[in-house]
């Protein structure tokens, strides 16, 4: 890793979140020259300037994706731009659809400009399960974000920056997500909300998202789709784990799908394993666009054997191996 971020300035958008704190972890065992973390919130800034008080490598600046200007001031003189800020809660997206088409759509498209202009080396965006046939606007918007990256490599004019995603399931423990509401209903003796029993999920760590990240940093050459094979979970076998490491009597309730909600997620849909290369651990989704540094490795590849890679289907920890990631993880 070190030959890939070593004396690098490396830009991170959203970079205040529980993704923005794991890389900027990580990346300070790298040896870059500067971490650049924008975002818009300057409490969560004061915050994490606390948590790294010290390190000269770390520069803070407020800013919105939403705006280019803001991008065009962090990244000069960036070689590499890990792309993480997102309207990301799919019940709030419903409600509030064209903010999450300027933050997650639009403010890629920025970062994509911005990116062009300063010839930045590489440019990573996460994107989630949810861009996969997608039925709500949160992953509507991420689609469009997916195609906005990849149809940035047929655009490049000369510029030598690469641009490429990686899609994952739900990181476990981070913000708004399943495991701190589970946590914070039995600290406060509250019955546990689940919105279907038949519900499933992908989980992974944060460790094992950075991971992928920077594997598509080595790998990437230009409009890949980075997917980490991970295992799913039932949301039951979940919130029953966390209830009995807890020790309390309290009951699950079915309170039904919230807005937009999916009962099972897909990371691959039958479409797109057309043109998925598989490896031990890893799915790479070709682009559908024709981009030379791609076509040439990967000439004339096509997957004969469709499939759809699926929380309901793919393989499923049991409740041990749950406790024991939980447990890891400092959530039980």
């Amino acid at each position: 890793m070190k030959k890939l971020f070593s004396g690098k300035k490396i830009l991170v958008t959203g970079g205040t979140g529980s993704f923005g704190h794991q890389i900027v972890n990580r990346l300070m065992k790298e040896d870059p020259d500067e971490i650049r973390i924008i975002s818009r919130d300057e409490k969560k800034q004061y915050d994490m300037q606390f948590e790294f008080q010290g390190n000269r490598k770390l520069r803070f600046i407020i800013g919105d994706v939403r705006s280019k200007e803001s991008l065009l001031k962090a990244m000069r003189g960036v070689d590499i731009v890990f792309h993480a800020a997102a309207l990301k809660q799919v019940p709030s997206c419903e409600y509030n659809p064209y903010e999450a088409v300027k933050t997650n759509a639009m403010g890629a498209q920025n970062v994509i400009d911005a990116a062009l202009f300063h010839n930045v080396e590489k440019v990573i965006a996460i994107s989630t399960d949810k861009a996969a046939e997608p039925v709500n606007v949160m992953g509507m918007t991420k689609a469009i974000q997916e195609r906005l990256i990849t149809s940035a490599n047929v655009h490049r004019d000369g510029k030598r920056t690469v641009f490429s995603c990686v899609r994952y399931g739900n990181v476990l423990g981070s913000r708004g997500s399943v495991i701190p509401v589970l946590r914070n209903q039995i600290d406060n003796d509250q019955d546990l909300t689940i919105t279907d029993y038949n519900m499933t999920r992908f989980i992974l760590t944060l460790d094992n998202a950075i991971d992928l990240v920077f594997k598509s940093v080595e790998y990437s050459l230009g409009g890949e789709i980075f997917i980490l094979k991970i295992p799913a979970h039932t949301v039951v076998d979940l919130a029953e784990v966390m209830l009995e490491a807890s020790g309390k009597k309290l009951k699950l309730t079915e309170t039904g799908i919230r807005p937009g909600e999916k009962i099972h997620e897909t990371l691959v849909t039958p479409t797109e394993s057309i043109r998925t290369i598989e490896k031990e651990n890893l799915f790479i989704i070709l682009p559908q666009v024709e981009i030379p540094e791609v076509e040439k490795k990967y000439k004339n590849y096509k997957n004969e054997n469709l499939f759809r890679f699926s929380s309901d289907t793919a393989e499923k920890l049991n409740k041990a191996e749950l406790k024991e990631m939980l447990k890891n993880e400092k959530w039980i």
